[in-house]
C-alpha cells in the first residue's frame, strides 16, 4: 500500500521500512524479494528529498546491502549524496567508477580519487577527465595503481604543473627514468631526492655508459669551430691517459669552457650536448651529480661548482649556505645512482634530439 502513495510522508515511511527490514535478524531475503526491493528502492531514490537519499547512501555504506543497482544510482546522485558511496563502497565496480568519472562532476572525480584502491583503468579516466585537483589527490594516494602511459604523461605535464611534482617524486611506483627526466624541471629539495633515493641497476648503468663512450664520437665533426676542437683535442688525451680532473680544472681556470665540457662529457660517457645541459643549470645541482660520477674528490667539485658560477655569472654574490647545500648534496649521492642519472639523462638527450628531428622533417 505504502508504495502506491504519493505523499511525501508516506515514501519516508516506507524507506524507514525497507531499511529496518534489511538491519532486521530476520531480513533475509530471497532472491525474488531482493529484486523486488531493488525495483522499489530504485524509485524511492528517484522521488525522495536529498535528506532521505543521502541517508539511503549511509546506510549502503554502513551495511554494504547487496543491492548494486541502487548503489550506482545513488553514486550518481548529487555529490551531498554520492560522496560516502564514491569514497568507500565496495559495490561499485571498476566500469560503474569509470562511468561517474566520465559523466558526472569534478566533485565526483575527486572522491574517487581518494578511494581505498584505485585501479589503473579507473586512475586512467581520471587523469583523462580530472582537473589538477583530481590528478593532485590521485598522486597522494598510495592505493592508486597508475599506468605506465598515465605516469609518463603525468610526468610531460609536472614541467609546467609544479603541484604535481612532489607527490609524483614521493610516490614509490615512479620508475627512476621518469624521475630522471623530472631532474631539470623541479626544485633543488626534489632533486636530492632523486639523486638520492632512487636505485638504480649497476649493470645497467655500466652497459649504457659503455656503449655511450663507444658512440661518442661517431659522427663526423665537419664544423670546425671550438667545440669540435675541444673534443677531438680531450679525446687524444683520454686516449694517452692525461684527460684529469686537475687538468680541466686548469681549463676552467683558464676560460677555456669548450675544453671544460668536452672533458667531462668524455670522462662521463655522454655526449656533448648532455654536458652542456649540465654546465648550464643555475642550480649546480646536475654539476655535482657529474663530479661524483666521473670521480672528482669533495675538494675538486667545490673549486669546480664555485669556478663554474663565476664563469657563468660574473663576480654577482652567492646566495648564503649555497655552496654548503650543494657540498651536502655532492656528500650525499652514491657513485652508482650518479652514474645512473647520466644514463638517464643522456637517454633523455638523445630523445629530445629525435623530436626534434622529426619536428625538421615535418
Amino acid at each position: 500500500m505504502l508504495a502506491r502513495e504519493k505523499s511525501a510522508e508516506s515514501r519516508r515511511r516506507l524507506f524507514e521500512n525497507l531499511t529496518d527490514l534489511f538491519l532486521s535478524a530476520d531480513g533475509r531475503l530471497s532472491e525474488h524479494e531482493r529484486a523486488l526491493m531493488s525495483d522499489i528502492l530504485g524509485k524511492l531514490v528517484r522521488s525522495v528529498e536529498v535528506r532521505l537519499r543521502k541517508e539511503l547512501a549511509d546506510f549502503f555504506v554502513r551495511t554494504e546491502a547487496d543491492l548494486p543497482e541502487v548503489v550506482r544510482l545513488l553514486a550518481n546522485d548529487e555529490i551531498e549524496v554520492a560522496r560516502p558511496l564514491l569514497l568507500r563502497s565496495k559495490l561499485l565496480k571498476d566500469e560503474d567508477l569509470v562511468e561517474i568519472v566520465r559523466m558526472r562532476t569534478d566533485e565526483h572525480r575527486l572522491a574517487i580519487a581518494m578511494r581505498d584502491e584505485i585501479s589503473e583503468a579507473v586512475s586512467d579516466a581520471l587523469v583523462e577527465y580530472g582537473n589538477g585537483d583530481v590528478i593532485e589527490a590521485l598522486l597522494r594516494n598510495p592505493d592508486s595503481r597508475i599506468s605506465s602511459r598515465a605516469m609518463e604523461y603525468l610526468v610531460a605535464e609536472s614541467r609546467r604543473v609544479d603541484r604535481f611534482q612532489e607527490p609524483l617524486v614521493n610516490r614509490e611506483d615512479l620508475p627512476a627514468e621518469l624521475a630522471y627526466r623530472m631532474y631539470w624541471w623541479v626544485a633543488a629539495s626534489l632533486r636530492k631526492r632523486i639523486v638520492s633515493e632512487f636505485d638504480v641497476d649497476p649493470l645497467v648503468v655500466d652497459q649504457a655508459m659503455q656503449h655511450a663512450s663507444r658512440t661518442m664520437f661517431t659522427e663526423q665533426q665537419e664544423n670546425e669551430g671550438a667545440y669540435a676542437k675541444a673534443q677531438r683535442l680531450v679525446h687524444r688525451l683520454a686516449e694517452t691517459g692525461d684527460l684529469t680532473i686537475e687538468f680541466l680544472l686548469g681549463a676552467l681556470r683558464q676560460r677555456r669552457i669548450a675544453v671544460f665540457v668536452a672533458g667531462l662529457a668524455e670522462l662521463g660517457g655522454i655526449d656533448f650536448r648532455t654536458a652542456w645541459r649540465i654546465f648550464s643549470d643555475p642550480g649546480g645541482e646536475s654539476m655535482a651529480v657529474l663530479a661524483k660520477a666521473v670521480g672528482m674528490e669533495r675538494g675538486q667539485f667545490t673549486s669546480v661548482f664555485l669556478l663554474v658560477k663565476q664563469a657563468r655569472e660574473g663576480e654577482r654574490a652567492m646566495a648564503p649556505g649555497a655552496l654548503k647545500t650543494i657540498v651536502e648534496l655532492f656528500d650525499s649521492v652514491s657513485v652508482t645512482n650518479a652514474r645512473g642519472a647520466l644514463q638517464y639523462w643522456q637517454q633523455d638527450s638523445a630523445y629530445q634530439m629525435a623530436q626534434e628531428e622529426l619536428r625538421d622533417v615535418g
